[in-house]
């Protein structure tokens, strides 16, 4: 049930353009672990900066 519902809730996100921020975290501790990450906040101010801000549409960092 638990695993259901993770994946409903990482679907909701992704409708409305927010990446998993675990998913970023683990993906930029795996290419080097003294990597800087950004905060919770400031990865979800990022990501929808990224996708509603610009004059064309954009990627996400993850």
């Amino acid at each position: 049930m638990a695993e259901l519902w993770r994946a409903a809730v990482a679907t909701a996100r992704l409708m409305v353009g927010q990446r998993d921020y675990d998913i970023y975290v683990s993906r930029r501790r795996r290419f080097d672990l003294a990597a800087q990450v950004m905060s919770r906040e400031a990865f979800f101010r990022y990501c929808q900066e990224q996708r509603y801000g610009g004059k064309s549409m954009k990627k996400c960092p993850c």
